[in-house]
């Protein structure tokens, strides 16, 4: 396959994880708990992959541009979690107290599709580099995903809403994500304005969102699984320019 169709295929698979995560909470029992060290893994391999590839990247394909591309990609989303919605965390979602209206629901709806476009965004972006660095990221995306639409369904039991629509509105990320993708294959030039914002968001949900999550589980477990996604990427950034 050529990058432009791989992308589309990961992008897809990326896609299904946020239904699969929306599922698990409809449908299972006791799953959920499992989730917590994808949070942990997931934070490690995409700060890494956020740091070390993305924002690199980006500088090299606009030097003066790019630091000002990925300051507004991590605004945008503090603007998003911290005005339009509040701040969610990983797994207070479930408490029916913290949700009383619709209109909270679709507003997190709102902040998350917005993340989920700019995963998309990042996967088709990396592919336009090379295939190495489309691999990377999609990895890094793809690890939160699952916990990603499990988050949104949660939400959108929590505040009344059926587990009908708490599945969609995981399918509702999953589209985001396929759009996302598609938007940077049809529209390459797009690619430094594409990949400077989408490497700003990465770095706000690693740093703000998963990072917290790892830090609130006492021990050592969660910090090593976060170590355990920061060497996966080390290592898979060794093993993939020779493949």
């Amino acid at each position: 396959m050529n990058n432009i169709t791989t992308s589309i295929v990961l992008g897809l698979v990326a896609a299904l994880a946020d239904v699969a995560g929306g599922f698990v909470l409809v449908r299972a029992r006791g799953i959920d708990r499992y989730l917590r060290y994808f949070v942990a893994l997931g934070a490690g391999f995409l700060m890494a992959v956020a740091l070390i590839e993305m924002v690199p990247e980006s500088l090299h394909q606009s030097p003066k541009l790019g630091p000002v591309l990925v300051m507004a990609g991590y605004c945008l989303m503090h603007l998003l979690e911290h005005t339009f919605n509040a701040h969610f965390h990983f797994g207070e979602e479930t408490h029916a107290h913290e949700f009383v209206s619709r209109h909270t629901s679709y507003s997190v709806l709102g902040g998350l599709s917005v993340h989920a476009l700019f995963d998309g965004v990042a996967i088709g972006s990396g592919f336009v580099v090379s295939s190495a660095l489309g691999w990377l990221i999609f990895l890094a995306i793809l690890l939160h995903k699952g916990p990603e639409g499990f988050t949104m369904a949660s939400v959108m039991l929590a505040s009344g809403r059926s587990r009908t629509a708490a599945l969609y509105s995981a399918v509702g990320l999953a589209a985001a994500t396929l759009v996302g993708v598609l938007v940077i294959e049809l529209a390459p030039t797009l690619l430094p304005y594409g990949l400077g914002i989408s490497a700003g968001v990465a770095l706000y949900v690693g740093a703000s969102d998963l990072v917290p999550e790892v830090n609130r589980e006492p021990g050592i477990r969660m910090a090593l699984v976060f170590f355990l996604g920061v060497a996966g990427f080390l290592l898979l950034r060794m093993l993939l320019p020779a493949v």
